[in-house]
């Protein structure tokens, strides 16, 4: 009786797993949608989205196979031939979760900006907003640690740990900003877990690029962003929720 239990448990935990992967990408379950989770990315195109200081999205962003893609054939500077970073149309503010799925290619560099301000004043993206960097590791690879590698607060925090998949493979990210508390989980690990009040953080930032955005004088709102490093990158599934 007891292998019997054994057995049925066993399968019961399986099937809830298959049932879980076998959410189509780039939807909403009726649990999310009753959460009020709603989709940065339809699957189809890049409605919602546009060029940073700019209107419409540059042709190296496409959506291939379920995913946006950032199609650099052949790395050429820092910029992708008619790309450029894209931000989300809607700025966001107060508490709030945020999902996506993130790839990258050998020696890609990218990254995820929150609190974007999309202004003259801030002539790109990485001036305002905070990146969470996503790349390809190996880029560094024998150099010094530094605030440079995927799931790092660029410039400000390095990941607590260093959990992404190999190049090729999907990682999964979620960012929990809950009053002052600013947490990011990078597949299922937490890499970064800050207070927003804390003098620590507050320093961390007055030494950084952003010490003059809005970000350095406490102000938590704006744009979404994904960045335009000059090499090839997907993501998918992007959702947020006000929390």
């Amino acid at each position: 009786m007891l292998v019997l239990f054994r057995l049925f448990l066993f399968y019961a935990i399986i099937g809830s797993l298959f049932v879980a992967q076998a959410q189509p990408v780039n939807t909403l379950s009726a649990q999310e949608r009753q959460q009020g989770w709603k989709l940065l990315f339809n699957g189809k195109d890049l409605s919602g989205w546009h060029t940073y200081l700019g209107k419409g999205v540059g042709k190296a962003w496409r959506v291939e196979e379920g995913a946006i893609k950032l199609d650099v054939p052949v790395r050429l500077g820092n910029k992708a031939k008619d790309g450029g970073d894209i931000i989300t149309n809607a700025s966001f503010s107060g508490d709030f979760e945020f999902k996506a799925d993130w790839k990258v290619s050998r020696l890609a560099n990218s990254g995820i900006f929150f609190f974007v301000a999309e202004s003259p004043t801030f002539k790109n993206m990485h001036d305002s907003g905070l990146e969470l960097q996503i790349l390809d590791d190996a880029i560094y690879e024998g150099a010094a640690e530094n605030m440079h590698r995927a799931g790092d607060f660029f410039g400000i925090a390095n990941a607590r740990l260093r959990e992404s998949a190999p190049v090729g493979q999907w990682n999964q990210v979620h960012v929990i900003r809950k009053g002052k508390q600013f947490n990011v989980y990078i597949n299922g690990f937490l890499v970064q877990e800050h207070d927003l009040t804390s003098a620590d953080w507050k320093q961390r930032v007055a030494k950084s690029p952003l010490k003059a955005a809005p970000i350095g004088s406490g102000t938590l709102t704006g744009h979404i962003g994904l960045q335009d490093w000059g090499s090839t990158v997907w993501y998918r599934n992007l959702k947020v929720r006000q929390l």
